[in-house]
């Protein structure tokens, strides 16, 4: 159950996870690492699915309990089902969506999308629908309170942004974009008949290297700025994942601290804008994503579960 609001959570409230198996994109830095860690010290065998092995290889060994490392660059879809076909065929009780990138100046990915919203939600939306007949418990996705910024809507007429990018607009679209995949993916879960569900989470504002690839050095001085004053440490920021991973909570939840604009606190429910709780927004990203990655909701998704 989730734990009293009186009483602060933190990470020794993890439940027995012994048994379990996690898989947490991004884990060799930050937040990843550190609810990586936290789900490994609860006795979960747990995955580091990260772009580059030999950081992750390092990370792996800060990890006190049972983990294991695997390849997969989320802005590589050959990467993503490379992962996916690579998966044995166990049970995952959870899969934690955590790996992104940040405010980037405009680029592509391997297969030519917008480099923040091929990664942070094109990459994850296939990688999950590929693990989806595997997973027995739930799904966590990252997000952000910048699904706030920008425009504050999907620019379905320019989804890759080519006609007019800019980086905390690209952020915004993929974070709005993240919430949105949240929303249908729970919907289409229980329509199935499925167990399984689908959460959103947000660190609020943490202190992480995820800020380092800003697009300017005025970006990188506020971010900078910002983390000394501001934000909370990748442990507080983990909080809110952690919780969206192991509490009772309702499919389509959406977890953040509870301090004032969700910038740090005890992770707890929290709101989102109207934009992303729009369940026509949300279908429609979801058909345009399996165009675009040619990866579909797979049928008997509740099979395992």
């Amino acid at each position: 159950m989730a734990a009293d609001k009186q009483d602060t959570w933190n990470a020794t409230r993890l439940p027995d996870l012994a048994g379990r198996t996690a898989v947490v994109t991004g884990a060799n830095s930050g937040i990843g690492l550190t609810a990586a860690t936290a789900l490994a010290a609860a006795g979960a065998h747990v995955v580091l699915a990260v772009r580059d092995p030999r950081r992750g290889e390092a990370a792996a060994r800060t990890v006190n309990g049972s983990a294991e490392v695997r390849r997969l660059d989320l802005a590589d879809l050959s990467s993503v089902r490379e992962f996916a076909a690579g998966w044995d065929g166990r049970p995952l009780d959870l899969l934690i969506n955590n790996a992104g990138v940040m405010m980037v100046p405009q680029g592509r990915t391997a297969d030519g999308f917008e480099m923040q919203f091929g990664t942070n939600h094109l990459g994850h939306f296939a990688l999950t629908n590929l693990l989806l007949p595997y997973i027995t418990d739930r799904v966590v996705t990252v997000s952000s309170g910048a699904h706030r910024m920008g425009d504050g809507e999907i620019h379905f007429d320019d989804l890759q942004l080519a006609g007019d990018y800019g980086p905390v607009r690209a952020y915004a679209q993929s974070k709005l974009a993240n919430l949105l995949f949240t929303l249908e993916l729970q919907r289409r879960l229980g329509e199935s008949g499925s167990r399984v569900r689908a959460l959103a989470a947000h660190p609020g504002y943490a202190a992480t290297n995820l800020q380092s690839h800003a697009s300017s050095r005025a970006a990188l001085l506020f971010m900078k700025i910002g983390n000394r004053f501001f934000a909370q440490d990748d442990r507080a920021g983990a909080l809110p994942t952690l919780y969206a991973a192991s509490q009772d909570l309702p499919g389509a939840s959406y977890v953040g601290p509870d301090g004032r604009g969700e910038f740090r606190g005890a992770p707890t429910l929290v709101g989102r804008s109207a934009a992303a709780s729009d369940p026509v927004a949300a279908r429609r990203l979801w058909a345009a994503s399996e165009e675009l990655t040619g990866v579909r909701f797979p049928e008997g998704a509740s099979a395992v579960a």
